[in-house]
């Protein structure tokens, strides 16, 4: 059973969220925090473990700005051992990373909970550093939005292009034990949503859901819907060929920083990061006699459908790995393109259940005859 309970705002709601989390320190909900907090030069906001309730001043829950997705840190603290009861701060978008990490036995659930938050919407770290120093207070201007959700951005910036396209800006699922809602929210309150247990240890009262969230969220999601549709109509119509996904990729570097920012990448050594494609030298001349030409360095467009052909179906979204691409690759919406169709043809939505299997780790005697049987117009993955 879920309990919903109204937290009142008397100063400002980060404050107010600041002195709840003090609380679940406090009555031993949580021996220690992972936090979204503010860093010492005001500009950014990090993932930070506080386990005293007197540093939980700089604790900025929806700050617009997401430098990691989170469930990479959740990783680092549960994944060799987790003794203290460990609470972790997230957006949808780091939850759902978090369940397909568990998974995939890279992070562990086992004595953490989930605190979840709406998702207003993030800005790149560049840009979030930069209104800060404008002396703009990008927080403050989406609560005030949050009562009906219509969360502009600010004039002359925009949201990351992950969180554009993102119809999922509520924690869902029953691995959420607590969440903190601002959506369809009256002024002056926090809806405060946790589980039968943990709401008897912190003395929440059942109020009931706002009534009027589920419409105001529900706007929310058709928006983010449609703006995310017409970006995978865009791509399917510029990449429709072999030809236009090399020219996706034509300004790639081979920086890896795609790889190496994306929560769910997880292999302790990769190959694309070993000698294996430190070719002879000769090598290269025979392809350049084959071809007449040949890219240097060659296996770029091979980086990025490798990293499609293993993680695709566990793609969550969060689009950070767009954020780290130095040549502004759209990686994010390619893979959420591509996923689309890939997690259909498995039936699997990630991040949404801690019981569905994640397709990649799973082999059913039939599901390859299962897939031929669907023609094979259906393996276009791009058209």
């Amino acid at each position: 059973m879920t309990v919903h309970a109204m937290l009142p705002v008397t100063e400002s709601a980060p404050e107010a969220v600041a002195a709840f989390l003090g609380v679940m320190l406090e009555k031993g909900v949580v021996n220690a925090l992972l936090v979204p907090w503010q860093l010492s030069a005001g500009d950014n906001v990090a993932p930070a473990l506080i386990n005293k309730p007197d540093k939980l001043a700089g604790v900025k829950v929806w700050a617009p700005v997401m430098p990691i997705n989170a469930a990479r840190a959740v990783t680092s603290l549960t994944a060799t051992g987790n003794k203290p009861r460990l609470g972790v701060v997230l957006r949808p978008c780091e939850i759902r990373a978090l369940v397909e990490l568990t998974k995939l036995e890279q992070a562990s659930l086992d004595n953490a909970l989930i605190v979840g938050v709406d998702c207003p919407g993030a800005y790149t770290v560049a840009d979030y550093a930069q209104m800060t120093r404008e002396g703009v207070d990008p927080t403050a201007e989406l609560l005030a939005q949050a009562t009906e959700a219509s969360m502009m951005p600010h004039e002359g910036y925009q949201f990351r292009e992950g969180c554009r396209i993102c119809e999922r800006p509520v924690p869902e699922g029953d691995h959420v034990a607590v969440t903190l809602g601002l959506f369809g929210v009256d002024d002056g309150q926090i809806m405060v949503s946790a589980r039968q247990d943990v709401a008897d240890t912190l003395g929440l009262e059942d109020t009931g859901e706002p009534a009027g969230r589920r419409t105001v969220v529900d706007k929310l999601i058709a928006a983010r819907t449609e703006a995310r549709d017409a970006a995978f109509a865009e791509f399917r119509e510029r990449v429709g060929s072999v030809e236009g996904l090399l020219a996706e990729f034509s300004t790639c570097i081979r920086c890896h920083n795609c790889m190496i920012n994306c929560p769910i990448c997880y292999c302790k050594e990769c190959v694309f990061r070993t000698a294996t494609f430190d070719h002879e030298s000769d090598l290269y001349y025979r392809w350049a006699d084959r071809r007449g030409a040949v890219r240097m360095l060659p296996d770029t467009v091979l980086f990025h459908l490798t990293r499609l052909n293993h993680m695709v179906t566990s793609c969550v979204g969060c689009g950070v790995c767009t954020d780290v691409c130095p040549s502004d690759i759209s990686v994010g919406t390619i893979f959420r393109t591509v996923g689309e169709k890939t997690q259909a043809i498995f039936d699997y939505t990630p991040g949404l259940s801690l019981e569905d299997e994640v397709p990649l780790t799973t082999f059913r005697e039939d599901e390859l005859t299962e897939l031929g049987e669907r023609g094979s117009h259906d393996f276009s993955l791009v058209e």
